[in-house]
Formats: structure tokens, sequence, C-alpha cells
């Protein structure tokens, strides 16, 4: 069934709605910043936010993109997750330089023998 202009218009005023909650950190239980949960919030399925309301897809993906360039971080648990994945690199790291420096010790002391 085709739309009528006017159901094409208030569809697009939702997604642009929920594109505008979502990079403002309103991001509902159970989602996140993403297409899924943008279609979700607008009310429309996924497949047809790509088929049908492609342009405002990839607007969404731009200004999502805009916002981490920036430093923003719309959704709190990506801002979580790159802080988790420094934290583990840097203790890797640390666990690497110390596991040198043992076999290191190690290695002297059993020439010393």
């Amino acid at each position: 069934m085709a739309l009528s202009q006017q159901q094409r218009d208030q569809i697009e005023r939702r997604i642009r709605a929920a594109i505008d909650r979502l990079l403002a950190g309103q991001i509902p239980p159970g989602g996140a910043c993403d297409v899924k949960t943008l279609a979700r919030e607008a009310g429309i399925s996924r497949a047809s936010l790509y088929r049908t309301w492609d342009h405002l897809k990839d607007e969404f993906e731009k200004r999502r993109a805009a916002a981490w360039a920036a430093g923003q971080q719309p959704d709190p648990r990506e801002g979580r997750i790159a802080r988790l994945r420094d934290l583990n690199q840097r203790l890797t790291g640390k666990l690497v330089r110390t596991h040198t420096e043992l076999t290191q010790t190690n290695f002297t002391d059993s020439d010393a023998s």
C-alpha cells in the first residue's frame, strides 16, 4: 500500500525526532545508539529504514560519526567499552613488561649459578 504524502511526512518527522533523541543520549532500556534502535524508536521496521528511508539512516550514521569525532559519546555504554579496551591494553602491556622482566631476572640468576 502506497503512503500518502502526509503519512510520509509524519514518518520522516518521527525518524528525525528519534535521531535527535538518540544522539542526545536518550537511549531507551535495551537499546543503543544504532540503526536497530532508531527504527524501533521511530516505529518502523529496519527493512523499511534501509529501503525507504535510507537517506535518513545515512544522516543518522554521519551525525553519530561526527559526534564521536567531536569527542561526544551519545551511548554511555560505548564510552565505557572504549575505556575498558584502553585499560585492557594498558594492563596487557604491563603484564608483558613484567613477564619480560621476570624472565630476564630468572635467566640472569640461572647464569650466575
